[in-house]
């Protein structure tokens, strides 16, 4: 690898300090390094670029702060087809690969080819309004939850438009394996290592003794309306991707989920099996 783009969390990366010691550990082992401006702040550095500027032959683009930054920058460049490396500068950081401490070493195994390419799957979402389709990409998760606060919701849940299950709860997660360790872990959904070829469909806090989560292929074609829980009343819910609000939608709304075509490519620099990063990352004996 010889050329690098670094994309940053400004609020965890005061300065663009980590930014600019990533530059100079690159340079220092000849390499090439552009730093990327923020797209909500202007910076008139001469050494910055704009997201659309990136290199098409850039080898590596390294993410600063936490899995929302790294999950926000694979939807927004996922169209270059370039691997993404995340460094730790949060909390949690499951889908980061290296922590700041460990920046000089990691990135010398990197440039070593000590490392290897996970190919995440990507979910896409398509709600219809006045019959145009408008679709938005996910890479951990889409969440059809309550908008009200007490009231639950009743979804009906269709695979491939066979019924398959009524809901009612406070929503439904519908997860790639990449989110399974996310929402869908805290809601009792189960961990799927991401090469498997599946999604999961997880109830939040459902009514019910028996509701549980299912898993289906991700080749599946998942759709999810929202039904009437009161014959007087309209449920009310909201579609969340990856965590951001997208759309809001009452009784006889409905969105579809499937498998989009493009793969997001992380890199990895560890052997470590994935409940090794559960015990690391989550402190849990498994």
């Amino acid at each position: 690898m010889k050329k690098f783009c670094v994309v940053t969390n400004v609020e965890k990366d005061k300065g663009y300090e980590t930014a600019r010691q990533v530059k100079k550990l690159l340079e220092g082992m000849g390499r090439e390094c552009l730093l990327v401006r923020d797209r909500f702040l202007k910076t008139e550095e001469k050494d910055f670029i704009d997201y659309l500027d990136i290199p098409q032959d850039t080898d590596c683009i390294i993410i600063l702060g936490g899995d929302g930054t790294l999950i926000q920058a694979a939807i927004d460049l996922y169209r270059l087809n370039i691997p993404f490396l995340g460094v730790n500068l949060g909390t949690l950081g499951f889908l980061t690969e290296i922590e700041r401490e460990n920046l000089e070493q990691d990135l010398k195994k990197l440039l070593e080819a000590e490392s290897r390419i996970e190919r995440r799957l990507l979910l896409s979402g398509t709600v219809f309004e006045e019959g145009r389709p408008e679709k938005r990409l996910s890479l951990n998760d889409f969440v059809i939850s309550k908008a009200g606060l007490c009231r639950l919701i009743t979804l009906d849940v269709y695979v491939n438009e066979e019924w398959i299950d009524t809901y009612v709860a406070d929503g439904l997660i519908v997860s790639s394996p990449t989110g399974s360790t996310g929402y869908n872990l805290s809601a009792g959904g189960p961990v799927l290592a991401p090469e498997v070829p599946a999604v999961i469909i997880t109830p939040i806090c459902p009514h019910s003794l028996n509701k549980r989560s299912l898993v289906v292929s991700s080749g599946d074609r998942i759709r999810v309306v929202v039904g009437r829980s009161k014959e007087a009343l309209d449920d009310e819910a909201v579609v969340i991707t990856d965590g951001t609000c997208w759309k809001r939608f009452i009784s006889g709304d409905s969105i579809e989920i499937s498998p989009a075509k493009e793969k997001v490519q992380l890199l990895r620099l560890k052997e470590m099996s994935l409940l090794g990063r559960l015990r690391q990352k989550l402190g849990r004996e498994l």
